[in-house]
């Protein structure tokens, strides 16, 4: 019932071998995410979302009721009348849902406010092959899965997540639409948009790096700074060594977005102030073609140090000239 639209989406397969091929090496998945958000007994939002891997390639405008392509490829390979078909579903369904969890709300021991969140897909883990996934959540927790086409409540979930599955499981034929869906539908529906989006999916950008220093944690101690910007696809490693020998205490911050759709990633290293030089950092990506980019501490930092008092003594020294010349005229 979380995705139900979906589960009514099983007239959108079609027979016959007609995916497209692809050279994708690493499991990607395509899911959808929702969640819904319960304030009280008359108010609710959902909020609609597709992924493919960690990239968002499709929004849902909630007042309009009509998807959101955030790439020219979103559609795959679904025509626009299966596209309109969809968008209809999900209309409907979004309406249903909240009038059928809003109606339970004593069955399911539920106090407002509470959000329910869901999420559903396929993974293509090597050639064709794929896996695919159903899962629903209650305030954060793990609530239930979709099975060998059963309903399985988690432990988390308690009675009421038995509840639920009870109630779904008196839904003839529910059961075998999903594993459809989940088994056919969304593998060639994922096969397609990695065909679509395989320009900019496949693409290869080198990532630029530079060394710095951050405040320092204590004394006596540095912080060491390493950069990794503009690079995609969004797997890299960055990592402090001395000579091949990984430096422990490595502090990996978030992989950003970069406005380009690029990334970025920061690796710090709290070292002592006497025990920095020799060290270097390690940039790993795809697109350096196994030829990692390697930063000496020391050398870099001293020829950025040099190239700042290049600028900014001979400027520090005209400011000085020019307030002396102001202050006599004065």
């Amino acid at each position: 019932m979380l995705l139900l639209p979906l589960l009514l989406l099983a007239d959108l397969t079609p027979g016959g071998d007609n995916e497209p091929r692809h050279a994708f090496q690493e499991p990607i998945s395509f899911h959808l995410i929702q969640i819904s958000s319960f304030a009280n007994s008359t108010w609710a939002q959902n909020q609609g979302s597709g992924w493919l891997g960690d990239l968002q390639i499709h929004g849902w405008d909630s007042d309009s009721g009509t998807a959101i392509f955030l790439k020219p490829w979103s559609k795959g390979n679904f025509s626009n009348e299966e596209i309109a078909k969809l968008e209809e579903i999900f209309r409907i369904y979004f309406i249903g849902f909240v009038r059928v969890v809003q109606d339970h709300v004593s069955e399911f021991q539920m106090k407002y406010p509470f959000e329910i969140q869901g999420m559903a897909g396929c993974q293509l883990l090597s050639g064709e092959t794929t896996e695919s996934f159903l899962m629903g959540a209650l305030g954060g927790l793990s609530f239930l899965s979709f099975e060998n086409g059963s309903c399985v409540p988690s432990a988390a979930g308690g009675s009421r997540a038995q509840w639920f599955c009870t109630l779904f499981s008196q839904y003839e034929g529910i059961a075998d639409i999903i594993t459809k869906l989940l088994l056919e539908t969304c593998p060639r529906f994922l096969l397609g948009v990695l065909e679509a989006g395989k320009a900019e999916l496949q693409r290869q950008v080198k990532p630029k790096a530079w060394l710095s220093s951050g405040p320092p944690p204590g004394p006596g101690r540095l912080l060491l700074v390493c950069h990794a910007s503009g690079f995609y696809p969004k797997p890299v490693r960055v990592t402090w060594m001395r000579g091949e020998q990984e430096q422990p205490g490595t502090h990996q911050g978030d992989v950003l977005p970069n406005a380009d759709g690029t990334w970025y990633l920061r690796v710090t290293l709290d070292v002592a102030a006497g025990e920095a030089a020799g060290l270097t950092c390690r940039v790993r990506h795809s697109s350096l073609g196994g030829q990692d980019i390697v930063l000496y501490w020391g050398s870099s930092v001293s020829r950025i140090s040099v190239i700042l008092l290049a600028v900014i003594l001979p400027t520090s020294i005209l400011l000085i000239c020019l307030a002396v010349w102001f202050w006599r005229r004065w």
